[in-house]
């Protein structure tokens, strides 16, 4: 079967169910595996680079508002690949290309694909969106024995910190303006041995007042501002060191949100994981370098795995 993934999540799936060989085709933004990044490109984004996080914002909302998409499909490229299977999402208009633009595109094609949308906005439906797809591409056994794995290893860590005191969590999926994480964030946060004070399980990420956050009295900020890796989410939370310091939470910790909170597929398992080291360190074993990192807001030193 030739698939075409035009969501990094979506890949990351693919993949992760032994699909790689037959993706032949992948968004700009796919990079997860390394390999899948080699995949001819089918889109591009129409935001420009290089700008700061309020600016990309703005822009963004005045596409949105304008009707406007924030990425461009190739058409042609896509109807060259002869996919029989175009997987793409419909839940965010920020994350992908139009759902209703790829499906005016693959009506046209001669391979006829059929267009699989993947839309969870939770994590039980995160887990179901990895099966569904498994029966699309015919890979129902890959599904079945990757989420028995994803299972069991979310039930070590609600395991792990069963009877533990939950401090309180703020999770800030943007910065400038202030998004508190919604969608799987609220339920991974509480897997994870916490309790979310700003988002709602299920319900979209909203903008919140820097206030709020201070009102919530978080015991711990997780800075996941969308799309960034670590070193880029650390830069971010030194940006807005007087608005965090304010808050006052007893810690504030950046992390990798592309790979573990961004993209609802696999990895959301390691980002469960992750949460629960960072709330019960005594408990939940330390994951690998590179994923988070501990800012100090006065010092501007950080330190982390």
């Amino acid at each position: 079967m030739r698939i075409a993934s035009l969501v990094p999540s979506a890949t990351e799936c693919l993949f992760a169910l032994g699909l790689g060989p037959g993706v032949v085709g992948v968004t700009h933004e796919c990079d997860h595996p390394p390999e899948a990044a080699d995949r001819p490109h089918l889109t591009r984004t129409v935001v420009p680079g290089g700008q700061s996080s309020a600016d990309i914002d703005r822009a963004v909302r005045e596409r949105t508002e304008r009707g406007e998409a924030l990425y461009e499909l190739d058409a042609a490229l896509l109807a060259g690949l002869r996919p029989d299977l175009v997987v793409t999402q419909a839940v965010c208009e920020v994350c992908a290309v139009s759902f209703d633009d790829v499906r005016a595109v693959a009506a046209r094609i001669p391979s006829t694909p059929e267009v699989h949308s993947m839309d969870p906005t939770t994590l039980g439906e995160v887990l179901d969106s990895v099966r569904a797809l498994g029966e699309a591409a015919d890979a129902t056994a890959a599904a079945t024995r990757l989420l028995e794995d994803a299972a069991e290893r979310l039930d070590r860590v609600r395991d792990a910190v069963e009877g533990a005191p939950r401090p309180g969590v703020a999770c800030l999926e943007w910065l400038d303006p202030v998004f508190a994480g919604g969608h799987w964030v609220p339920q991974m946060v509480e897997l994870a041995g916490g309790e979310d004070v700003l988002g709602m399980a299920g319900e979209r990420s909203v903008v919140v007042e820097w206030a709020r956050v201070e009102a919530a009295r978080p015991d711990v900020v997780v800075a996941m501002p969308c799309g960034y890796g670590t070193e880029r989410s650390v830069r971010e939370t030194l940006d807005h060191r007087g608005a965090l310091a304010r808050v006052a939470a007893r810690s504030v910790v950046a992390v990798d949100a592309s790979s573990y909170f961004s993209r609802p597929g696999p990895r959301l398992v390691d980002g469960v994981e992750l949460l629960g080291h960072l709330l019960h360190p005594d408990r939940v074993p330390a994951p690998p370098p590179g994923r988070f990192a501990t800012v100090d807001l006065g010092a501007a030193a950080l330190a982390g795995s």
